[in-house]
């Protein structure tokens, strides 16, 4: 029996044991702390805002030291674009601060009663918009993302556990002792919002497997972390897979703004997932499109990939593109490009390749353009603009906490809206069935 009992000793020390049990602690402090945040005054929401934007600025010297020391350990293991989104500086430290207080200046969401009517038994039914409960992050490299999602988790009377990656650990330490600091000014809970400390990979498989603590799960990162979130979360997730986006040149498009599109959406920033990986263009319109468009692109140092037709016009300076082209979200300067017979072939190109992320025609057309916007099975479907537009700032959310191509609950950019949810409320006056 003793022999028995060691064993189960040695197994509740074992390092798995302990992390599982630190993340069930921070559930059951995140799930105390949802309560109080669920009824927590617009005013005290946004002194905690107001108060870590003052302690991010305050803070600055050591948030900068924790960040140098993050750089220089992942400098002989990161690639230069995740060493990129890992740095911070006093500018990127300002935008955080100044997100916050963007994030404070938003309109509440929380409480706010639509739809109320009477029926026919004097009663009035209305929704009520009320938060998730305790949501969870988990994210790589950008340490900014610790004080976004913090931001628009508590604005939206939420409480969050945040796990950002490891290479990024004494960054986001340094930025979360400021959250804390600014909740606790304002008399709100500290566990509203908690950031893992440790960088043992054995506390992303226990927080996704905590259902009774948290609400929902949000990833931020690669398509491996999503797909792993995806698979082994045992609760509902928010996500997007992959940014498979397309521009469709419509054969009624202004070649002048169907050029100046095509090249923002492609080379205004690489590495995104509304950046655009994928070129249609209407087979009448090609020529007068692709000549001029291929070489802005070129100039830019964007390697094209094309099919035969696309390969016919421009010449051997174009790659052949195959099947596994269309499917991929390159990240990179290279843009894959397809000549179409007309716009059922473009909407059948984006249906059998596109991820349903944000997809976009430029076209002259109001009925053409109307028929793309219905035919198209995207979170973002964009009529004579760039796809770099889908973003949650830029379609006045303030800040987002993700993007999401699933079709239940939120869908395109999540701001604070996608955070929370409806439910019914009655008023009566002494009304009985």
């Amino acid at each position: 029996m003793s022999a028995n009992l060691s064993d189960r000793e040695n197994q509740d020390s074992s390092p798995q044991s302990r992390v599982e049990r630190q993340m069930q602690g921070m559930g059951k402090r995140a799930r105390a702390a949802a309560r109080h945040m669920a009824a927590a005054e617009p005013g005290a929401k946004n002194a905690a805002l107001f108060a870590i934007a003052e302690a991010l600025i305050s803070s600055r010297s050591s948030i900068l030291a924790a960040n140098a020391r993050d750089m220089r350990e992942g400098r002989d293991e990161l690639d230069t674009a995740l060493l990129e989104r890992l740095e911070l500086n006093d500018k990127r430290l300002e935008q955080m601060a100044e997100g916050l207080r963007q994030v404070a200046a938003l309109p509440d969401p929380v409480g706010g009663i639509t739809d109320l009517n009477y029926r026919p038994s004097g009663i009035q039914v209305g929704r009520m918009r009320v938060p998730l409960g305790v949501i969870g992050i988990i994210y790589e490299s950008r340490p900014n993302v610790t004080a976004d999602a913090a931001a628009l988790c508590l604005k939206s009377g939420n409480a969050a556990i945040l796990r950002g990656g490891s290479e990024a650990t004494h960054s986001n330490q340094a930025i979360a002792a400021c959250i804390s600091r600014g909740l606790t000014d304002a008399g709100l809970p500290a566990d509203a919002v908690q950031v893992v400390e440790t960088t043992d990979r054995a506390a992303v498989g226990a927080l996704l497997d905590m259902p009774e603590y948290v609400d929902v799960i949000v990833p931020r990162g690669g398509k491996g972390l999503i797909e792993f979130v995806s698979d082994n979360a045992r609760m509902p997730v928010i996500k997007h897979l992959d940014g498979v986006c397309h521009v469709y040149i419509d054969d009624h498009a202004d070649i002048d703004k169907a050029i100046a599109i095509a090249v923002n959406a492609k080379t205004q920033r690489y590495g995104t997932c509304n950046t655009m990986e994928t070129l249609l263009v209407a087979d009448s319109i090609a020529e007068r499109v692709l000549k001029p468009l291929s070489q802005d692109l070129r100039q830019a140092g964007v390697e094209l990939r094309g099919c035969q037709r696309t390969r016919k016009l421009l010449g051997s300076g174009v790659k052949p593109a195959s099947d596994a082209d269309w499917a991929e979200e390159y990240l990179a300067p290279v843009l894959a490009i397809r000549i179409v017979d007309d716009m059922d072939q473009a909407i059948d190109h984006i249906e059998t390749w596109g991820s349903h992320h944000t997809d976009a025609i430029v076209t002259e057309s109001v009925t053409r353009a109307r028929a793309f916007m219905r035919a198209v099975d995207s979170s973002s479907v964009m009529v004579n603009a760039s796809t770099r537009f889908a973003d949650g700032f830029e379609y006045g959310l303030g800040a987002e906490i993700g993007i999401s191509t699933d079709k239940l609950h939120a869908r395109g950019p999540v701001g604070l809206e996608g955070l929370t949810s409806l439910k019914y409320v009655v008023f009566g006056d002494g009304h009985v069935r």
